[in-house]
């Protein structure tokens, strides 16, 4: 099973000031949005999480060193958790409350167990992420970390020491201390008595792994903070997730040979633009539906089309198009994928349904992987409240 570890978090003192100092994850933002973040504050996250420039890397490592010299970040006295909370109304008008922990979660070899991938990752070339890592020697932004032990939710329900607070698009964003050495103990221990199953930062994960490998040859130690890394880690029950979809976008196959291939495995039938009634309609009603520049069409499996398949619409659809050539890319949102064919950005989009959170961990508990991005956790965490030394 997983270590889960509490260390002495680094944070802005200025937590009164957090809505200019903390930012969303890097890989959600464009160069617009970063520099937006920038000109908030000179002390924005985004100055060491988003480096620009030549020597960007080497600047975040200085940056880093400084904000802990002038005092623009602080490290607690003692090792902690943090408990994170997320408050808002869903997009069925439910409200939620979610909540999850901050702390170091072990760095696993791959294959080991303990610490599971769900989904096939798509490579990444870039090495940003390790660039930075050796750099600042910090993790900045948390793995989000799913825990298949029960009773994470029940031990979290007690309020921590508050550290901060951020209202942004409807969802408020709490995090709390926790240094209790009996509450600190009980959390380490629950985490990891099961597997703990990431649900977003696969590769920010592997890039742990890498870091940990350097440092334990550098060192000849296995006892460094680099045996861990940064993780946000919840319970695996519905209550405690908000999953929405990750469309998917086609390119190289014109849209009538992508309606023919579909066509195989799938009864057609054109209809209007979609909306978000229809995103809804799709889940009840169990079908996926393929947008194109003028036009639209409700994708039904037929029967027998998909028996050595399983239940998944983005497995379904890897099945139908296995033959014929193509190009796919990944994207959330109705409004995004829209746009997107309509641009030309893509020749077609197909909308498919969330994966359901029984479906998640049957994955987890079976060991199995779900296609790329087959899942989207909202809403997203803020990089800023908490950094994690290395």
């Amino acid at each position: 099973m997983p270590g889960f570890v509490p260390f002495a978090a680094l944070r802005y003192a200025a937590t009164d000031a957090l809505d200019a100092l903390v930012a969303p994850p890097y890989d959600v933002l464009s160069e617009a949005d970063a520099e937006a973040f920038r000109r908030r504050s000179e002390h924005n996250i985004v100055h060491l999480d988003v480096p620009t420039g030549p020597d960007g890397y080497d600047r975040s490592g200085r940056l880093l060193e400084e904000w802990q010299a002038d005092g623009t970040l602080v490290a607690d006295a003692v090792p902690t958790f943090t408990i994170y909370r997320l408050r808002f109304t869903d997009a069925a008008g439910v409200p939620r409350d979610l909540a999850g922990v901050i702390g170091g979660l072990e760095v696993v070899d791959e294959g080991a167990g303990g610490v599971l991938p769900h989904e096939r990752t798509t490579p990444k070339a870039s090495t940003d992420r390790l660039d930075l890592t050796r750099a600042t020697r910090a993790n900045l932004s948390p793995v989000w970390g799913l825990a298949l032990a029960s009773g994470l939710t029940a031990l979290l329900a007690e309020p921590g020491e508050p550290v901060g607070r951020v209202i942004d698009e409807g969802v408020e964003h709490v995090v709390e201390r926790v240094a209790d050495p009996a509450r600190v103990a009980a959390i380490a221990d629950l985490v990891g008595s099961d597997d703990v199953l990431i649900a977003d930062g696969h590769h920010r994960y592997g890039v742990s792994r890498i870091y940990r490998d350097e440092v334990r040859t550098a060192t000849g130690r296995t006892d460094t903070a680099a045996e861990q890394t940064l993780a946000y880690v919840g319970e695996l029950v519905a209550d405690q997730l908000s999953v929405a979809a990750i469309h998917r976008l086609y390119q190289g196959i014109a849209a009538a040979d992508l309606l023919a291939a579909l066509s195989r495995r799938f009864r057609t039938a054109e209809i209007g633009a979609p909306t978000p009634e229809t995103l809804a309609a799709m889940e009840s009603d169990g079908y996926l539906v393929l947008v194109a520049r003028d036009a639209a069409w409700r994708l039904d499996p037929l029967p027998g089309a998909f028996e050595d398949v399983r239940a998944l619409d983005g497995a379904w659809l890897e099945a139908a198009l296995a033959d014929v050539p193509h190009e796919v890319t990944y994207q959330h949102g109705l409004a995004e994928v829209t746009a997107a064919v309509q641009d030309g950005r893509a020749e077609a989009g197909v909308l498919i349904r969330p994966v359901s959170v029984a479906e998640i961990e049957r994955t987890a508990r079976e060991h199995l992987l779900m296609p790329p991005k087959s899942t989207f956790f909202t809403p997203k965490l803020k990089t800023g409240f908490v950094l994690r030394p290395l």
